[in-house]
């Protein structure tokens, strides 16, 4: 589907169907040549998400949508974004092969005219995903184009910015998608460097099982150990166009496919574990997202990918390993991976990119999904200042956070009595805090956060641009925003 914006002073286009949005309480606001029976939305209130459609005798439309915002004093870009999806989805039901949006004046100073847009592309563009590479025959959208009318230039960058974002959200879905034999560490990589390749500003290099042994990351390597599928370590770079404002690292979870090892996962959904690299899509789509709109710092993604699996080389529960910085792991339950190879990934980024900040994302932990169900990811930030810039970040793409309590004690409940660091807290509760201090360990005294997306990454409401049981591409965009934002805040 082509998405594209215009302003909205110049003249509107034909088009299969008009999409209008309205605010509760006032009549819907129809572009000069849109003419329905003056009876057509008579019993239309404007509540949230409320949706009306109606023929057309004659004029720009063959048939007009009215979706409600609810109170314009209530207005975010969240409600635009669902709006947008809610009108693509049903110029798509009803077979469209075009349609477009318009933006009600009234929002102007409420919202702004460039988050207005950028909601609005959101929704319209991720409002259209569907995936169907594994099906045999796929069938074609019938929606081909839709357009956006708002005011002026800024609403036509924000458009631009949203279309971005939104593309960058569904190459994360696509890779969340693809079953295990098709989306291999392997394939990640390549994933990664044909985002390298859509950019003059964005280098990878993939390092290779023979790298991670000689930089001594034996315990990301333990992890892989069970399969025949080597692991890698992906590094991506993007340098921006003017001098960096300071150097900023995301470190992704990429376990293609995880059985959990020779403690193994019941059978019953463990078809889901594909979605086990979903922080590891996340970056590569932030990344895919900086091809396209850019930033103003030097921003490193590494992804550590690799599969869980059994076989006669597989870690033994009570094995002991070895970190990149030294630190020695007692492995008591192999189906807590993810923190081993992040605690690598964490070391490398520490010691080879000497980051500003640094933000890992993962599907760590199920208790994460306990604690806050699949409507919002788990943070523990390090500092006030990066946990409120998250959660604004969160707020501004739809995509909530939540902070998590991470004490000492819970590092303590850590100790190993043959290692210096066992990977889970044996039954003392609190999982997700026990994941996230394991991984404190490893980031020194550099700014740092790590973000739970165990709940978020799949199976969450539908939110008519998002939701349901395939993975929702959650972190990419948040990502984007978080490093679009940070230059307002005070360092």
């Amino acid at each position: 589907m082509k998405f594209s914006a215009k302003d909205s002073a110049k003249a509107h286009t034909k088009s299969d169907l008009f999409i209008v949005f309205a605010l509760k309480g006032k009549k819907p606001q129809l572009p000069s040549g849109l003419k329905v029976a003056a009876h057509a939305f008579e019993n239309f209130e404007g509540k949230l998400n409320e949706k009306a459609i109606t023929d057309t005798g004659s004029g720009l439309a063959k048939r007009v949508m009215v979706v409600g915002l609810g109170n314009s004093k209530n207005a975010t870009p969240e409600r635009l974004r669902r709006a947008a999806a809610i009108g693509v989805k049903q110029a798509e039901a009803s077979s469209a092969a075009n349609a477009s949006i318009v933006f009600p004046a009234a929002l102007s100073k409420a919202l702004g005219e460039g988050r207005a847009g950028c909601a609005i592309a959101e929704g319209a563009v991720m409002g259209t995903y569907k995936f169907d590479a594994a099906k045999s025959k796929s069938k074609p959208a019938k929606l081909k184009t839709v357009t956006a009318y708002g005011p002026g230039k800024k609403f036509a960058a924000g458009a631009k910015r949203g279309a971005a974002l939104a593309a960058a959200n569904m190459f994360t879905r696509d890779l969340q998608n693809e079953p295990g034999n098709r989306m291999r560490p392997r394939d990640m990589v390549s994933a990664a460097k044909k985002v390298a390749k859509g950019s003059p500003r964005v280098t990878c290099k993939a390092l290779t099982e023979a790298d991670m042994k000689k930089l001594g990351m034996t315990t990301l390597l333990s992890v892989s150990a069970g399969s025949v599928e080597p692991a890698y370590l992906i590094h991506l770079v993007y340098k921006p166009t003017k001098k960096s404002k300071g150097k900023i690292a995301f470190v992704g979870k990429g376990l293609t496919f995880d059985a959990g090892g020779i403690s193994i996962k019941p059978a019953n959904k463990m078809w889901d574990m594909k979605y086990d690299m979903s922080g590891g899509a996340a970056v590569l789509g932030a990344f895919h997202a900086l091809a396209a709109v850019g930033c103003d710092y030097e921003v490193h993604g590494i992804v550590a990918t690799s599969e869980n699996l059994i076989d006669g080389n597989a870690t033994k529960p009570g094995d002991v390993v070895s970190a990149m910085d030294g630190t020695t792991i007692e492995v008591l339950n192999t189906d807590a991976e993810g923190r081993l190879i992040l605690a690598d990934a964490l070391c490398y980024t520490v010691k080879k990119v000497k980051p500003d900040t640094i933000l890992d994302l993962a599907t760590l932990t199920g208790a994460v999904v306990v604690g806050l169900g699949h409507e919002v990811s788990g943070i523990f930030p390090s500092t006030d200042k990066l946990r409120d810039d998250l959660i604004a970040a969160g707020k501004e793409v739809g995509e909530e956070v939540w902070p998590l309590p991470l004490f000492e004690a819970h590092k303590k409940h850590l100790k190993s009595k043959v290692a210096d660091v066992a990977n889970i807290n044996a039954g003392q509760g609190a999982g997700s805090s026990a994941g996230a201090a394991f991984l404190s360990r490893f980031v020194g005294d550099t700014e740092w956060c790590h973000l739970d997306i165990a709940g978020t990454a799949w199976g969450s409401d539908n939110r008519d641009w998002v939701g349901g049981a395939m993975g929702s591409g959650v972190g990419a965009r948040l990502l984007v925003q978080y490093l679009e934002q940070r230059p307002r805040a005070q360092r």
